[in-house]
């Protein structure tokens, strides 16, 4: 007689057939609701983008207007559907709107649309609020799926670091994740790595959306400060 007739025989003890079934069912369960509580706490508990978290929130759907200088030439700047916007000017140039606060090593999620005719940007560390570009200093992640010069496309750090391959934002909502410390800046599209490089041009000052050409709409921008 094996080990396993015996206890079969002994009744529903610890080591009887019946309890070794539900032993295994027990742990069964137990992994799947464990499973289940891993995959709900990455959902809803641990998010990147959690104002919880130390995000601070410049835009938020139509909210946010009141976080942002509008500079440069007077573009259409508003909260309209869901998003900060523009699609127009009655100036010439570029119109960018700028934080009211200045920041320096930061992480920054941006969720924006852009037409393929768009030319806009992301800046981040203008240090001065009033004259937001690559000429004052800051840093622009690019916006702009047709540049002749495709370097400095869609992704890029404006005649800092250059992308390839090409990547394209035109005609849908796309999401920029920014990381700048020290030295140190990082972008991704979509969440791909675009580019990654050192700079040691200013570390602190204004972020800034562009509009150049052609709607840029921004639904979402959250700011933590590292």
């Amino acid at each position: 007689m094996g080990w396993e007739s015996h206890f079969q025989k002994s009744g529903p003890g610890p080591f009887s057939s019946a309890y070794l079934k539900g032993e295994i069912a027990m742990k069964q369960l137990f992994k799947i609701v464990a499973a289940s509580l891993a995959v709900a706490l990455t959902v809803f508990g641990c998010t990147s983008y959690s104002p919880t978290q130390g995000w601070v929130t410049l835009i938020d759907g139509n909210d946010g207007m009141d976080n942002w200088y509008v500079t440069g030439s007077a573009a259409n700047w508003r909260a309209e559907g869901g998003a900060i916007q523009a699609d127009k000017t009655a100036g010439k140039g570029a119109s960018v709107l700028a934080s009211k606060r200045s920041f320096k090593d930061i992480a920054l999620y941006v969720e924006f649309w852009a037409a393929d005719n768009t030319n806009s940007g992301i800046y981040i560390r203008a240090p001065n609020p009033k004259l937001v570009n690559t000429a004052s200093g800051a840093y622009e992640v690019q916006i702009w799926d047709r540049n002749p010069n495709t370097a400095y496309s869609t992704g890029s750090l404006v005649n800092v670091a250059a992308v390839n391959p090409i990547y394209k934002a035109g005609g849908r909502w796309n999401t920029f994740e920014i990381y700048a410390r020290g030295t140190e800046i990082t972008v991704k599209l979509n969440g791909v790595v675009t580019v990654s490089t050192q700079n040691a041009k200013p570390h602190e000052g204004r972020i800034g959306i562009q509009f150049n050409a052609g709607p840029i709409k921004v639904r979402k921008l959250l700011v933590r400060e590292l």
